[in-house]
Parts: structure tokens; sequence; C-alpha cells
């Protein structure tokens, strides 16, 4: 599994930005392999967090690629102050069943999830 951290200052948004962030989170919901997505708020920062979960870096690499994401990335600049995006491979999750995360239906019933290691690099 891979996590895709999507880390970002907000800015003014317009139609135009609400419009590709829609349509992108409608694509990334229909490549198989979407996993889910939690998002975070760090006020004192000024910083927002969106953590995407993916099966394989085949199923991120569509959204990446995808026309919406591409275009929403040439525009970034008008609408949000400053991003980082971090690509992690996923080695284990678990938790005690307590709270709803997006790994959970990965982790079965044992709340572990283990990935094989990888091929890529």
């Amino acid at each position: 599994m891979y996590s895709a951290t999507f880390t970002f200052a907000p800015g003014d948004y317009d139609d135009e930005f609400h419009r590709l962030d829609a349509i992108i989170a409608d694509v990334a919901k229909g490549i198989p392999g979407y996993l889910g997505e939690e998002a975070w708020e760090n006020p004192a920062a000024g910083l927002v967090s969106t953590v995407y979960y993916w099966e394989s870096l085949e199923a991120l690499q569509q959204l990446m690629q995808h026309p919406a994401h591409l275009a929403a990335k040439q525009q970034q600049a008008q609408w949000i102050k400053g991003y980082q995006v971090v690509i992690a491979q996923v080695l284990r999750a678990h938790g005690d069943g307590g709270i709803a995360h997006p790994l959970s239906a990965a982790a079965g019933a044992a709340g572990v999830a283990t990935v094989a290691p990888s091929h890529h690099s």
C-alpha cells in the first residue's frame, strides 16, 4: 500500500478551484486501488493535510496523470500559498477498531494490515 500526503497553506478559492476539486475527488474514488482518504487541519500553523491511501503506485499515478489533476497543478498558485506532497509506502497499519480509518477494511478482522515488499524503488 502507499500513501500520498498533500499538505498545503490554503489561499482564496474560486469556482474553478471547487469545480476541479470535485472532479479530482470523483476521479480518485473511481480508480481501482483507491483505499480512502483522511484530512487534517493545523490551525496554529495554518495548514491543511489530506492523506490518500492506494493499493499501488500505478493507481496513484492514474490520478496524478488525469487531466483535471494536471490542470489544478498548473493553477495551484492561484488558490494555495504553498504545498508539499509526500509519497510513502505503508508497511503496516493497526488499531483497536475504536475509530474509523480508511485502511480499516484493508486491515481485516485482526486489525492489522501488512504489505508484502514492493518491487518498486
